[in-house]
């Protein structure tokens, strides 16, 4: 296996550097060159290449997250109808995506091979491919919607092949099965760990009802769910299951698997509808973090996306606009619990991080879901002048002192800063 070449990247290179000037010339040049060497390094230093895809690590973790290889890859995304190189780099991420879905369609990060590596070596699943089984629902809505961005952008399918239609039979099959979870034979077990790193009950996590909507065990952050039916991820799986309908009826004309996929994204949605719709602390209807469909609800949002507040961005054909709109206000103010201010920024965190720490990513989402040029330039601003004077984006930082972060290289919140810095650019 080897890296992207010098070649390779030489040859995608120029299509970066014009979108630099191009937010160079309406942001300004910091931020422009910024977004050069973000995009430049992520391509650089976190892609290795074999026969069967592209491996993507996270930056400082050597294993590939299904949902971090998205999130890093999605600022290319606008380039790639232009770009035939680019393209081929990124359906590589794509094709390495679905041969990992297909090996164990439950794990959320795996190896570049079977080499036994694991973030936990005593974890119940001891598969050699795989670094961690936390099953979260985002970890295939990801894949399968920056495939579909990806096929509408080019019009390839050469990647949408049969084992890509293996895969998505697999995901609507698994989301549909984990309806009742109670049914499910996953487990994840974690001996010794704090309560966000293993699941209750033997490994079976905090009981649920049937609901409608599909069950996960962890959340976009990799820490445990308190109530099964994560909201966000909900939504956001309806959307992907609009994707997965396209797909089976345009390329493989397969009416049958389009058909369970409409039927599987009006039951999540039904069940949102029911269950995660609840009064929010300023009186109106908001979307709840998560439920578990016996009277169990948590008020919060998370950095990590998909979020309720990147709603409009992962979750935009599917989500009740005023309900959002709402819960977009309760997110963005103290009564979320994972709202933090100081005099360096005010954003959302994560219970995933230390308190008073706010996350870059949530930032950048603030701004790409605020409809505001003056919001996102604002923002801009902000995430440079806390990046602890390293140029880099990190995964949180202090809201008092920023030079106190974690993560010294997160590609995911680079990829996040270019979004901001490119939509900027596009005002």
């Amino acid at each position: 296996m080897g890296v992207v070449t010098r070649t390779q990247l030489e040859e995608i290179t120029p299509t970066l550097v014009a979108a630099a000037d191009r937010v160079r010339a309406a942001v300004g040049t910091e931020v422009g060159d910024r977004v050069e060497r973000a995009l430049v390094r992520t391509l650089r230093d976190t892609i290795s290449l074999d026969d069967d895809g592209a491996f993507v690590i996270t930056g400082d973790i050597p294993a590939m997250w299904l949902r971090d290889s998205t999130t890093q890859m999605t600022p290319y995304l606008r380039f790639a109808a232009d770009d035939p190189a680019l393209a081929d780099l990124l359906w590589a991420v794509v094709r390495r995506q679905f041969r990992l879905i297909e090996h164990d369609p439950y794990a959320n990060s795996f190896n570049r091979e079977p080499n036994g590596a694991h973030y936990d070596p005593d974890d119940l699943n001891a598969d050699p491919l795989v670094w961690e089984q936390k099953y979260e629902v985002d970890s295939l809505a990801y894949p399968v919607t920056f495939a579909h961005a990806l096929w509408r952008a080019t019009g390839s399918t050469a990647v949408l092949d049969e084992r890509a239609h293996r895969v998505f039979r697999t995901i609507v099959a698994q989301w549909r099965a984990e309806q009742d979870h109670d049914a499910s034979a996953y487990r994840f077990v974690r001996d010794g760990a704090i309560p966000t790193e293993t699941l209750a009950r033997d490994g079976r996590g905090t009981p649920v009802a049937v609901t409608g909507m599909t069950w996960c065990g962890f959340r976009p952050s990799d820490d445990a769910c308190t109530y099964g039916f994560n909201v966000p991820a909900n939504l956001f799986a309806a959307e992907a299951l609009l994707a997965v309908a396209a797909i089976a009826r345009e390329v493989w004309s397969d009416t049958g698997l389009a058909d369970d996929a409409d039927v599987l994204r009006a039951s999540i949605l039904d069940g949102v509808r029911q269950h995660g719709i609840v009064p929010g602390p300023a009186g109106a209807d908001v979307y709840a973090y998560e439920v578990d469909g016996l009277g169990g609800v948590l008020l919060m949002d998370d950095a990590n996306t998909p979020s309720l507040l990147s709603l409009p961005l992962s979750a935009p054909s599917v989500l009740d606009d005023a309900v959002w709109a709402a819960t977009r206000d309760f997110v963005l103010s103290p009564a979320n619990p994972y709202w933090f201010s100081g005099t360096a920024a005010a954003g959302v965190g994560s219970p995933h991080t230390l308190p008073q720490r706010v996350w870059p990513i949530a930032l950048a989402v603030d701004g790409l879901v605020s409809g505001s040029p003056a919001r996102r330039r604002e923002l801009l601003d902000v995430l440079v002048a806390t990046d602890g004077g390293t140029g880099d984006m990190h995964e949180s930082f202090d809201v008092e002192d920023p030079s106190r972060f974690s993560r010294p290289w997160f590609s995911w919140a680079d990829a996040m800063f270019c979004e901001l810095a490119l939509a900027a650019a596009e005002d």
